[in-house]
């Protein structure tokens, strides 16, 4: 297929980034950002609950294709164009590639991006300053997946195998934020496998144009 993808949501959006990275390994065309059908999309608006019904992005727009979720995204992605694959062959790499994309787009982004960088990005203590108890009740939890990150490490270089895969562009946005944190060192000084595979991502073609300094939007 040679049709462009237009990815639907703001370019700082971890899962955004995800699919974008997908776009970006394969060379597959695509356009991004809040508009579809060349016009402005609110978030939350009733165009937006139109395209998902529960006003999350990003959404996959295809031609007369829609689709939602990421995981979900970045498979249709892979299969639907040429370029490298992002996804094993063999029948059991497959299914550890889809645990972990299932793993990571559920119980990590939880922990990584919902109960703590977000509280950096956009702080809800009195007066926009970061709610220090929120980010201490979080930390244990972040802990947690960084330690389980290291140990799935342990003898690969990418997080199913040695080639890079959709579990890893769902990965790298998440981490490539936590790790630009101020005091992230500490967060991350018994991961030192961790620190290295941020760093290999990092390094890749499509992550330098991917993995940008966000625009939020502030003004």
């Amino acid at each position: 297929m040679t049709q462009p993808v237009h990815i639907v949501g703001p370019q700082f959006s971890t899962f955004v980034r995800s699919v974008q990275l997908c776009c970006e390994e394969k060379s597959i065309p695509y356009t991004l950002g809040t508009e579809a059908g060349g016009r402005p999309l609110a978030i939350h608006s009733p165009e937006h609950y139109a395209l998902h019904p529960f006003g999350k992005v990003p959404i996959l727009l295809h031609g007369e294709r829609r689709l939602i979720e990421t995981p979900c995204i970045c498979r249709y992605l892979d299969a639907a164009f040429d370029g490298p694959a992002l996804q094993p062959a063999e029948t059991w790499a497959r299914a550890q590639t889809d645990q972990w994309t299932g793993i990571l787009a559920g119980y990590v982004d939880q922990a990584l991006v919902r109960r703590y960088l977000l509280e950096f990005v956009f702080p809800k203590g009195e007066g926009g300053t970061v709610r220090e108890d929120a980010v201490a009740d979080a930390r244990p939890g972040v802990v947690k997946v960084l330690t389980l990150l290291e140990e799935q490490l342990a003898e690969e270089e990418y997080l199913v195998g040695g080639d890079f895969t959709i579990a890893d562009a769902i990965a790298a946005p998440m981490l490539d934020y936590l790790a630009g944190l101020p005091g992230a060192e500490d967060l991350f000084a018994e991961t030192p496998r961790l620190v290295a595979y941020i760093e290999r991502v990092r390094g890749r073609p499509a992550a330098s144009r991917v993995l940008v300094a966000p625009d939020l939007g502030r003004g």
